[in-house]
């Protein structure tokens, strides 16, 4: 079984690790950055979904080559305009701001099931880095000072616009891009500039002021994993301009051809066909979802589509990943009294998730791992109750007991009312008395329980509260 990854910069699936690449071990693990969250708000459930599709690669290498042999770093960035404005409007530091939003960015990202990065490195940690990493570039004649700012110049580097594959003239034209009297050339790009007042300032040799946003990811890079990475991802909005600017600013600042081995970009959420962002006030924040429905439905709900396609957010959908993970639920239910030992999850599963993240393939496999666990018998049912939980478990579901997942908020004379009537309705069905076992059901929606029947028996949930 190989390991596939669809790579931007190549626009084909590549083989990971490619021939060019070491063997992986504990000393040359992987190395995998994605561009984190700008904590300045709660983030919205598109700001979710490459949390959500880089932690399911994550998990996959480290099942592939071992924990030990990963190191997935996710960056914070933590000076910004927004920031700066927020922090000011507040009258606080910075770090006050931050340090509030991300720790409720990993409150709710943990909640959607997602691990913790083994590096989290902070941009304001990192603004040394960035200075060396600027007069570097300075120096090789890749960048140039003018009226307090250092800017990237793009005619320095020939490969600029390869990652994009679009004519730069057509990058500018569909980019917002600043315009200054003091810049060579439209595209160049600010790596250092004045601070304002009342904004964060630092000391450099081109006078105080803070970095720029693209070479803030360039320095996190270099100093955390090293150059050049195996793995560099995020939301394909970030593909040009800032993947563009890091590509161009880490192979320029040292004169090295590879900067990333694969590149990859999840597609965009969308709400009503637009993409979801805060510029346009169409968002969705987790923080408020995450208070009637579970982590794993909206889990599963971002994992539903293929990660580079674009995924459309609706009231279906949630309810359609609910009803996904009611059924499995209600298969381990239904034997929730076999011990199992661990296996490894099934060859094809593991392929589906191989052949580049392919969830929905992934998802039809743990249906068909579901329905071998309703139909098998003997010791037979042991195995596939064990394949079963190793494959949803590699890509972070079925984390909870599924007593618990159905009865939700139900306290114990709730429960205990729901089992009497659901008892008397399976002696009403056993004596065809449907009127009886009609009106029970009717009793038990107006109780807010959903029924649910399967040949193995009735389970039950409480609705969603609306």
């Amino acid at each position: 079984m190989s390991l596939k990854l669809y790579d931007t910069m190549t626009r084909e699936k590549r083989v990971f690790p490619s021939g060019d690449r070491p063997r992986v071990s504990m000393d040359d693990p992987v190395t995998m950055y994605v561009c984190g969250p700008t904590v300045y708000g709660y983030a919205h459930i598109g700001n979710a979904r490459p949390v959500v599709v880089f932690d399911v690669l994550f998990r996959l290498l480290r099942h592939l080559f071992g924990e030990a042999a990963v190191k997935y770093a996710r960056n914070v960035t933590d000076v910004d305009d927004k920031i700066n404005g927020k922090a000011a409007a507040e009258g606080v530091p910075i770090s006050v701001v931050t340090d509030r939003f991300l720790a409720a960015y990993h409150e709710d990202m943990g909640a959607l099931g997602a691990l913790r990065p083994d590096l989290e490195p902070r941009a304001t940690d990192h603004i040394e880095a960035m200075q060396v990493q600027i007069a570097a570039l300075i120096e090789r004649g890749c960048a140039y000072a003018a009226e307090g700012h250092v800017l990237f110049d793009t005619q320095a580097f020939p490969d600029y616009g390869q990652l994009s594959g679009r004519p730069l003239d057509e990058m500018i034209a569909g980019a917002r891009v600043e315009v200054a009297p003091y810049k060579r050339h439209p595209a160049d790009f600010v790596l250092w500039k004045p601070s304002k007042p009342g904004e964060p300032v630092w000391p450099s040799p081109w006078g105080a002021g803070r970095p720029g946003w693209h070479i803030e990811c360039s320095a996190m890079i270099e100093s955390e994993l090293g150059l050049p990475i195996d793995i560099h991802g995020g939301g394909i909005d970030l593909a040009f301009p800032h993947h563009e600017n890091e590509l161009a600013q880490g192979r320029c600042a040292h004169g090295i051809p590879v900067y990333a081995r694969v590149w990859m970009h999840n597609g965009f959420l969308d709400m009503g066909g637009e993409k979801m962002s805060k510029s346009l006030g169409n968002v969705v924040i987790p923080r408020d979802l995450l208070k009637t429905v579970p982590g794993e439905v909206l889990r599963w709900a971002l994992l539903s589509a293929h990660y580079r396609q674009p995924l459309d957010w609706t009231a279906e959908l949630i309810e359609q990943s609910r009803k996904a993970l009611d059924r499995l639920y209600g298969a381990l239910q239904r034997v929730k009294g076999l011990e199992v030992d661990f296996i490894d999850p099934p060859a094809a599963f593991l392929d589906a998730l191989s052949d580049d993240l392919n969830t929905p393939r992934a998802y039809a496999e743990l249906f068909a791992l579901a329905k071998t666990l309703e139909t098998a018998h003997g010791e037979g049912k042991g195995e596939a109750k064990a394949r079963l939980l190793a494959a949803a478990n590699l890509i972070g579901f079925l984390q909870a007991d599924p007593d618990v997942w159905f009865a939700g908020g139900a306290d114990e004379e709730l429960k205990g009312r729901v089992e009497t009537l659901l008892e008397a309705r399976l002696a009403a069905r056993a004596n065809k008395d449907w009127a009886e076992a009609d009106r029970i059901r009717g009793e038990l929606d107006a109780m807010g329980v959903v029924v649910m029947d399967s040949a193995a028996g009735a389970t039950w949930r409480l609705k969603d509260p609306s």
